[in-house]
C-alpha cells in the first residue's frame, strides 16, 4: 500500500463481503486529518482493512496538520490527476473544502463523505456519530456520579469544528436536568492536552482554588490535560468524563483516575466508508446516511475497549443494520 505523510499498521481483519474483485485492482483515495489525530489514524485503519479484504488499493492524503485547507485541496488535485476510482473523504473545513469536493463531483467520481458533515457538493453517503448523544449520555454519567450537586468544569472544543457544537449542546441539555449543578467555569481547551492542563495548573494556584467536583472534557486529550495538572499539584482528582474512549484513557478508567469516556473513534467511519465506496464502484446499493451508534465506557465495561480501536474487526454494513 502506498500512504501519503504517515506509515500506520493495519492490522484488524476484515470480511470480504463484496463480489468478486474485477481483474484491474481499483483504487480509493482516502482523505483524513492529520497524522497525529487519534480518530484519523482509526478511519485509515478500518478503511485499509476492508479494501484489502476487497482487493482494492488505498491510496491516503494526509494534511501535516488539521486544519490545513490549502494542502487538503492539493492533495484533491493529485488524486484527481493519479483518476483514483472513488475517494473517502473526511473535509479539513466543511465549508472552505466545497468547491474542492465539487470538482471531485465533476470528475464523475463517487466520494463518500465521513466524519465531518460538508456543507455542499454531492456524497453518495455520510457516515458518521452522534456527537450530541454522545456527550449528552457522558455528561449524565458524570452528574449521576456526582449525586446530582456539586461544581463542574465544562471543557469545550473549537467552534469551528462540527463536532465540538454537538458534544457542546449535549453537555448543556445533560447539566438541565440537574439544576443542583453548577458550571463554574466552561473554557474552550482546544481540544489539546496542552491547553486543559494549562487551564488547571492555573486555576489549581488560586488562592483559594474553586472548589471542582467533576469535569466535562469534550475530548479524551483534555481530559487527560486535566488528569496532568491535578496530579502534579498533588490535589485529589475530580470525577473526570472525555470522549473518545482512547487507549489512554481506558487505561486510566481502569486505574480510577477518570470515570468514563463516550465511544467514538473513526474505525466504523473508515469501515463503513471503504465499504460503502467499493459497492458504489460495483454497483451494489448503499444507504445515504449511517450514524453509528455508541455507547459510555466505565468501569462496567471498559474490558472491551482495551484493544485499539485500530486492531479490533471491522464492522459492516449489515452488523450495523442488525443492531
Amino acid at each position: 500500500m502506498k500512504h501519503r505523510g504517515a506509515w500506520f499498521a493495519a492490522v484488524i481483519g476484515g470480511l470480504a463481503w463484496c463480489a468478486d474483485a474485477p481483474a484491474r485492482a481499483e483504487t480509493i483515495g482516502v482523505f483524513t486529518k492529520s497524522a497525529g489525530n487519534p480518530i484519523a489514524r482509526t478511519v485509515r485503519a478500518g478503511a485499509e482493512a476492508v479494501a484489502k479484504a476487497n482487493g482494492v488499493t488505498v491510496f491516503h492524503y494526509i494534511p501535516t496538520s488539521a486544519d490545513n485547507v490549502p494542502q487538503q485541496t492539493a492533495l484533491v488535485d493529485e488524486a484527481l490527476s493519479a483518476k483514483r476510482d472513488a475517494i473517502v473523504f473526511t473535509p479539513v473545513d466543511v465549508k472552505a473544502m466545497v468547491p474542492v469536493v465539487q470538482k471531485i463531483n465533476a470528475a464523475n467520481i463517487p466520494l463518500v463523505n465521513v466524519s465531518d458533515r460538508l456543507a455542499g457538493g454531492s456524497a453518495v453517503a455520510f457516515i458518521g456519530t452522534d456527537d450530541y448523544s454522545i456527550a449528552l449520555d457522558t455528561a449524565r454519567t458524570l452528574l449521576k456520579a456526582m449525586g446530582g450537586k456539586g461544581n463542574v468544569v465544562v471543557l469545550e472544543g473549537p467552534d469551528t469544528i462540527p463536532t465540538a457544537a454537538g458534544r457542546l449542546r449535549g453537555f448543556k441539555d445533560a447539566l438541565k436536568e440537574f439544576p443542583d449543578v453548577k458550571v463554574v467555569f466552561s473554557k474552550n481547551a482546544m481540544y489539546a492536552r496542552p491547553a486543559a492542563a494549562e487551564f488547571f495548573k492555573a486555576m489549581l494556584k488560586l488562592k483559594p482554588p474553586p472548589q471542582v467536583d467533576g469535569v466535562l472534557a469534550a475530548n479524551d486529550a483534555m481530559a487527560l490535560g486535566t488528569v496532568e495538572a491535578f496530579k502534579e499539584a498533588k490535589v485529589k482528582l475530580p470525577l473526570i468524563v472525555g470522549i473518545n474512549a482512547s487507549k489512554e484513557v481506558v487505561e486510566l478508567i481502569k486505574a480510577g483516575d477518570v470515570l468514563a469516556s463516550g465511544d467514538y473513534n473513526g474505525l466504523i467511519e473508515g469501515c463503513l466508508g471503504a465499504e460503502i465506496a467499493i459497492r458504489t464502484l460495483r454497483k451494489q446499493p448503499v444507504p445515504k446516511e449511517v450514524m453509528a451508534k455508541t455507547a459510555v465506557v466505565d468501569k462496567s465495561n471498559y474490558q472491551a475497549y482495551e484493544i485499539p480501536a485500530e486492531r479490533r474487526p471491522c464492522p459492516t454494513l449489515e452488523s450495523v443494520a442488525a443492531k
